[in-house]
């Protein structure tokens, strides 16, 4: 079996796999999330032996599952590899439904309505048996490929206990764990049970480092392991950029062009404020229109000039909460627009389509961006609309964004929970002069433009560490 001196792990891969006749595979690039930021950095930058790059994920589609048993798998990249990892769909459910997404997520972006949630009752805790279950698959695939002392490195808060597995089996790897969400505070955290609870924080120090986008989340997981008794590992501080290399590429195809020559058309001369998120509770997509509804109602000269353009699209709609929110979402946009809409004028355009080209294309043509999660690890969208807008658009940026601690002097910064807040946040980003503007936006786009996906990778690289060995420097911006 082929060994691999550098391995990434993260729950999807990178690639959608789908059966062709004959047996052939064909790999499509994944739609969003953390994927197509790395993909694309291990392509621009090989790394490893001349076996190039393994990347292990969980096989979520029969495609997949059909892969899982072919071990590394070829994607078209020349120094990139696949290794799908199939669990029994019980298990499965329990990991990615019950603990990752119905609790770990819930935890660490305070979403919990504590009067009714979390319950931690039998069935969370065969749930967190099966979590168990997922991570250790994981973690035994890992250590099958990995080559003597090679570099793992794990993403994010489904597979917070591969740490312990291969401490276990693979002591000789150099190890770092990253969390793209924001951390918890002991005092959140203290309501999981006490064995899982310690299980948790114990797996994390057992990875060689674990790094955070921001100073905040760091310091909520050193606290955390505090608390439990547990001495943290070596951490480190490593914001992920945007791309600006695959935005500029998406920008100029025909797609992207031909959907911002509709988009100018729609808007008809109009100012457009714009949201791009996933219908997902942490986003905070009902506040963002019910101050859109305050802003209409307090400032009539907007009425008929601004469209509250949203494009959003579907998450974890396996679970209850999210279908629930969804329909409010649309209840909530149609209320305004029957409140404020005329002949020729639909104030909020609520687009659930997931189509990049389209995204890109409103980004372009913001006035002003909105941004407000009511917690959020980092919030690439920030990155992402400046590094691409021609109109010097305003950025208007939730404090509990990871996103806000590079960006506090040159976005609008606003409370997530404060909706009369929020109007005038977004009022007074379209009343800013237009030298304001400029200068705000020049810088804006300096900073989102100034560093990639490449650059983070090499820091959670660089941090790697086998566990216990902390090395001569201090710990703190990964690559001090």
């Amino acid at each position: 079996m082929t060994e691999f001196d550098f391995v990434v792990v993260s729950n999807r891969g990178p690639f959608t796999l789908e059966s062709r006749p004959g047996g052939v595979v064909e790999f499509r690039p994944a739609a969003g999330g953390l994927a197509p930021s790395l993909s694309g950095a291990l392509a621009e930058e090989p790394m490893g032996s001349g076996s190039g790059v393994l990347w292990v994920a969980s096989a979520f589609t029969e495609a997949d599952r059909l892969y899982a048993s072919a071990g590394a798998v070829a994607t078209g990249q020349d120094t990139l590899k696949l290794r799908m990892v199939a669990v029994t769909p019980e298990i499965g459910r329990a990991a990615y439904d019950v603990i990752a997404n119905g609790t770990l997520w819930f935890l660490h972006h305070g979403l919990f309505d504590h009067a009714r949630r979390p319950c931690f009752d039998r069935v969370w805790h065969e749930a967190w048996e099966g979590y168990c279950q997922f991570n250790e698959a994981i973690a035994d695939a890992v250590a099958e490929q990995a080559a003597t002392g090679a570099t793992v490195v794990v993403n994010d808060y489904h597979l917070a206990l591969v740490g312990r597995y291969l401490a276990k089996s693979r002591p000789d790897l150099a190890t770092a764990f990253f969390t793209h969400t924001a951390f918890c505070p002991p005092e959140d955290l203290a309501m999981v049970p006490d064995g899982p609870r310690l299980e948790l924080m114990e797996s994390m120090s057992c990875f060689g480092a674990c790094g955070f986008h921001t100073s905040r989340w760091r310091d909520a997981f050193v606290r955390c392991a505090s608390a439990v008794g547990v001495e943290a590992p070596a951490t480190f501080v490593a914001p992920l950029g945007a791309d600006p290399a695959r935005l500029d590429e998406v920008a100029a195809t025909v797609a992207c062009r031909s959907r911002l020559e509709r988009l100018e058309a729609e808007l008809d001369g109009r100012t457009l404020l714009l949201r791009s998120d996933r219908v997902e509770l942490s986003k905070n997509l009902i506040r963002g229109f019910l101050a859109f509804d305050e802003l209409l109602e307090a400032s009539p000269q907007w009425r008929g000039r601004l469209i509250f353009y949203a494009r959003v699209y579907g998450s974890r709609e396996s679970l209850p909460e999210y279908l629930a929110y969804r329909t409010e979402v649309e209840h909530v946009v149609a209320r305004v627009n029957e409140r404020w809409g005329e002949s020729g004028y639909v104030p909020v355009v609520l687009d659930l389509e997931d189509d990049f080209e389209a995204t890109v294309a409103t980004l372009q043509r913001y006035d002003l961006l909105l941004v407000n999660p009511i917690r959020d690890g980092l919030n690439l969208v920030a990155m992402e609309g400046p590094a691409v807008n021609q109109r010097d658009g305003v950025l208007a940026l939730s404090r509990e964004a990871g996103a806000y601690d590079e960006l506090a002097d040159v976005a609008i910064g606003l409370n997530p929970f404060d909706v009369t807040g929020t109007a005038a946040a977004i009022s007074s980003g379209l009343s800013m002069s237009l030298e304001e503007r400029r200068v705000r936006a020049a810088e804006l786009r300096r900073r989102a433009r100034s560093r990639t996906p490449a650059h983070w990778l090499a820091e959670v690289r660089r941090a790697a560490r086998v566990p216990g060995q902390r090395g001569p420097r201090a710990w703190g911006q990964a690559g001090d």
